[in-house]
């Protein structure tokens, strides 16, 4: 598994380019190991990106709309075919298992060249006219768009926000994650391969890289995932020049069992919506409501479930679950962890050890279910984005309803239940972006047609389907007058 650090640079002019100081990126899964010397844009190579993006800008944005969607689309294939090549860097690099990895990539994929379907079929101006004058609404690319990227599934996260700007006829600065680089970086190297130089622009850094890229006054707009805390940072830095923002902030999804609920189909597609890249990700199921009459059997079947888990290094054959990504997401889940244990509640661990010699140098954590606990209780009222899972037992259900409502988050939702009408009431008064019934999850049709994003601080703006679109794009409207 050792080998020579990777000397990860930025992409600007769809050329590798150097600039700022390197740090160290180890492996989560084992931390004797580096697995690259990252470079970190300082404020003088930012500026190099957005300008190359900039000077690209008038070029991409007046090519036509047929030819800029056949581009994104070929570049879709190249991420394809450039999975195999990626997929064990992205493990040592996140701690996401390949086959996650891979999934991912194609996914992304397939998201890119949605995103050129909708391009092509939303983006035509919408003509009126009448007997004095004609109105011609046009929508139009916006200039340089920035990407900040997450760790937890980058390729998908950035192509939610490089693709459509693209498609639009804007150009872009991405900003990887510092703890997951390697992979989105070459993968948008050969993604950016399709474009005229300086359409897609990549660089690497944390906090002052992305202070730099949003204060730059040539970025336009900002699309950024991650924690409301930099989502608050940005915003004021935007407000400056009045920059277009969209975020998506994470949330704390509850899934809602109804009394006919068919525990066949939900226990196992509940435990992958919530353990499933050990519950690092943002619409992953982070609660559980069950109906009295059904919690002993669903917290049998669920406990079941667990013990099934293997944890350890995602290079590790037979592993279903990785590590933490990082020491500070590691350390919260230990605090959580101790205080949850100490308030009295069940705490159920499952799982066995793949790597034993590994354990202690690496962010390992093995599954668990919490019952017998309070709807109050800080692991159900917090984002825990971890594998600790509580599970709350209700006799009423529209106190759950309120209760959930009542917090400031409002990504995802999941509803279970065989009755559809019961099912979509219970969804409708659910407060959040998106419900999914049934499922912990978007379907393909949903991946297509589903605005992705949530409410309250959940975010702001949309990603994926026509509506995601429209966040990249200004109206123009024209009257001519006869």
């Amino acid at each position: 598994m050792a080998s020579e650090p990777i000397l990860l640079d930025h992409l600007i002019d769809n050329a590798a380019a150097q600039g700022g100081p390197r740090v160290e990126l180890r492996d989560p899964g084992n931390l004797d190991e580096v697995v690259a010397l990252v470079a970190q844009a300082d404020t003088a190579t930012v500026d190099r990106a957005v300008r190359s993006a900039h000077a690209a800008f008038p070029l991409w944005r007046d090519t036509p709309l047929a030819e800029r969607c056949a581009r994104v689309r070929a570049a879709a294939d190249t991420l394809v075919a450039a999975a195999d090549e990626v997929i064990a860097i992205m493990a040592r690099e996140s701690g996401m298992l390949p086959g996650t990895n891979k999934a991912e990539i194609g996914m992304a994929a397939a998201i890119v060249r949605d995103n050129a379907d909708h391009a092509e079929t939303s983006l035509a101006p919408a003509c009126f006219e009448d007997a004095d004058s004609t109105v011609e609404v046009e929508k139009v690319a916006v200039g340089v768009s920035a990407a900040i990227v997450p760790w937890n599934a980058p390729v998908i996260l950035a192509m939610r926000k490089v693709s459509p700007a693209l498609a639009v006829g804007n150009t872009v600065v991405v900003k990887t994650a510092p703890t997951a680089p390697i992979g989105l970086t070459r993968l948008l190297q050969a993604f950016a391969a399709h474009f005229p130089a300086g359409v897609v622009n990549v660089v690497q850094g944390g906090g002052e890289t992305g202070s730099a890229l949003v204060a730059h006054p040539l970025v336009a707009r900002v699309s950024f995932t991650g924690g409301l805390k930099v989502a608050q940072i940005i915003m004021k830095q935007a407000a400056a020049d009045l920059k277009r923002v969209s975020f998506e902030l994470g949330g704390n999804d509850p899934a809602i069992l109804l009394p006919d609920a068919d525990l066949d189909k939900a226990v196992p597609r509940i435990m992958g919506g919530a353990f499933r890249r050990a519950g690092q990700f943002c619409f992953a199921v982070k609660r559980v409501y069950v109906p009295r009459a059904l919690a002993p059997e669903l917290i049998a079947r669920m406990k079941a479930d667990l013990d099934t888990f293997v944890v350890g290094h995602p290079l590790t054959a037979g592993v279903t679950v990785g590590p933490i990504n990082n020491k500070g997401q590691f350390d919260y889940l230990l605090g959580l962890r101790e205080r949850v244990r100490a308030s009295g509640v069940t705490y159920l661990e499952g799982g066995t050890q793949a790597d034993p010699q590994l354990w202690d140098k690496g962010y390992y954590m093995r599954p668990a279910l919490v019952t017998d606990i309070d709807p109050e209780h800080e692991l159900v009222t917090t984002e825990q984005f971890g594998p600790i899972l509580p599970i709350v037992v209700y006799d009423d259900l529209d106190a759950v309803i309120d209760s959930i409502n009542a917090g400031e988050l409002g990504l995802g939702s999941s509803v279970w239940g065989e009755d559809l009408d019961a099912a979509l009431d219970v969804a409708r008064r659910i407060e959040a972006g998106m419900t999914f019934i049934n499922n912990a999850g978007t379907s393909r049709l949903g991946q297509r047609y589903m605005p992705f994003g949530g409410v309250k601080r959940s975010g702001i703006g949309r990603e994926s389907s026509p509506v995601g679109l429209g966040e990249h794009y200004a109206l123009h409207a024209m009257n001519y007058h006869k």
